[in-house]
């Protein structure tokens, strides 16, 4: 069937459109040339895979965006979206820093070779603990979010005074006050969300900032939002900073940096996603004369699509044709596994992985999850295929990026397993929590 009887795209419209994916006739979905009924037998379901070319193709692809306009750029990429030390290590090898907001990330990063001074320390709630720890370390940047963490930063970089001079590299965080056009939950520089400095106040800031004496004032930095699909706010954000720094400097300030955060989005149903060449060019009509080092902290863009979640159907249930409600297809995986479209009503493709349902026909189904909650939905009215049964597999798409990172354990569901794919070959790179390993974390005190 084509997907115009449908509202979303079919099956077979989601693959055609993803490179790294592809339905063979004998064995099923392909992932990087690795069939993940293979995988799913090995591992058991739900799991999750991750597609280590894919990841360094978006990287590669990143960079020679900006390299193709000769801009001075740093590229960090924002951890949070997945922290496996996998994902890290091969960033790495690309030429990536990390973006952290936490003293666990820091940790993470450095465990997976990332140099200190390749980090870049973001977030609005850091902790005295956490600066401590990024000063001991000696990272390359904090973004400070706030006043009072500037001030807080500068005592606690007082009280770990080094024999060389050393200076802790901060980034004053100015929110300018642009809607970034995305889903109200993931946008971040608004007046009224909690990240930044307000930008009426931030020029003041930066050259009283000047006084301390253990921190080294470098620039500025914003992040708008995520999964930003229009020029324009990038645009007004960026153009607010320009300003910024032409006003700095004829207070004879120096201004070597601004980071530019992330927020570039993917399409993960019909959207028109702009290409990093987007952003590029954005950039460099806006900051790009201003003899400053440009950074970058993309996130989604780069692991979103190297992701996959596998589940087995659990059961099929019947809908109730008399009020229009479709037939369920209850999966193994839940909203404890993939949070997004629980907490963001987000939207991942599905698509069957056995090569005998690739060209049945579809129907609609409502695909939902084991966990006791009503939001424990992943999709309304979905087409799929028609046969789909007890025991089938089926693969949510782009759920690289705030998938397994989000995962917990609510009704008592342990971490599941993880694989890297490689270009026809893959590893278990995470195995799968048992109920024991669960349980054995508590402790009772010794009263009970």
């Amino acid at each position: 069937m084509t997907s115009t009887l449908y509202t979303d795209p079919t099956p077979n419209d989601l693959l055609a459109s993803r490179p790294s994916l592809r339905m063979d006739p004998r064995d099923g979905l392909l992932f990087e040339d690795v069939p993940v009924e293979h995988i799913a037998r090995e591992l058991g379901t739900p799991c999750w895979i991750t597609g280590a070319g894919t990841l360094r193709r978006r990287a590669a692809d990143l960079k020679a965006a900006f390299t193709a306009r000769d801009l001075p750029m740093s590229f960090h990429f924002a951890m949070k979206a997945q922290d496996h030390q996998a994902t890290l290590r091969i960033l790495k090898d690309c030429g990536y820093g990390v973006d952290i907001v936490s003293g666990g990330e820091m940790a993470r990063a450095l465990a997976a070779g990332i140099a200190p001074e390749a980090i870049v320390f973001s977030g609005v709630g850091k902790s005295d603990q956490e600066l401590r720890a990024a000063i001991a370390a000696r990272i390359g940047q904090i973004n400070v979010e706030s006043v009072e963490e500037l001030y807080r930063l500068a005592a606690l970089a007082e009280e770990a005074p080094s024999s060389d001079g050393f200076r802790i590299r901060v980034t004053l965080r100015v929110n300018p006050d642009v809607d970034a056009q995305t889903h109200d939950k993931i946008s971040t520089g608004r007046a009224d969300d909690k990240f930044g400095i307000a930008y009426d106040q931030a020029l003041s800031l930066y050259v009283e900032a000047q006084k301390f004496r253990a921190i080294h004032v470098i620039g500025l930095a914003v992040h708008l939002g995520s999964q930003m699909l229009a020029a324009e706010p990038f645009r007004r954000g960026y153009e607010r900073l320009a300003e910024m720094v032409r006003a700095l400097r004829s207070q004879g300030q120096t201004v070597e940096i601004v980071d530019c955060g992330g927020g570039l989005g993917i399409s993960y149903r019909d959207e028109i996603a702009p290409a990093p060449d987007m952003l590029a060019g954005v950039i460099a009509e806006t900051l790009g004369g201003l003899d400053v080092t440009i950074g970058l902290e993309p996130g989604r863009w780069l692991a979103a699509p190297t992701g996959l979640f596998i589940t087995r159907v659990i059961e099929t249930k019947a809908g109730n044709p008399a009020r229009g409600t479709p037939d369920f297809l209850i999966v193994d995986g839940g909203m404890n596994d993939l949070a997004r479209p629980a907490m963001y009503d987000s939207w991942h493709g599905i698509v069957p992985v056995s090569p005998t349902l690739a060209h049945d026909t579809l129907k609609p189904w409502h695909v939902v999850g084991p966990v006791c909650e009503s939001s424990d939905v992943f999709a309304r009215n979905r087409p799929l295929p028609t046969k789909l049964q007890r025991g089938d597999l089926v693969a949510f798409l782009d759920a690289g990026a705030y998938g397994s990172v989000m995962s917990s354990t609510y009704n008592s569901r342990p971490f599941v397993a993880q694989a890297l794919v490689d270009n026809g070959r893959w590893s278990c790179i995470r195995k799968r929590q048992s109920i024991a390993e669960l349980i054995a974390a508590e402790t009772l005190p010794d009263w009970l």
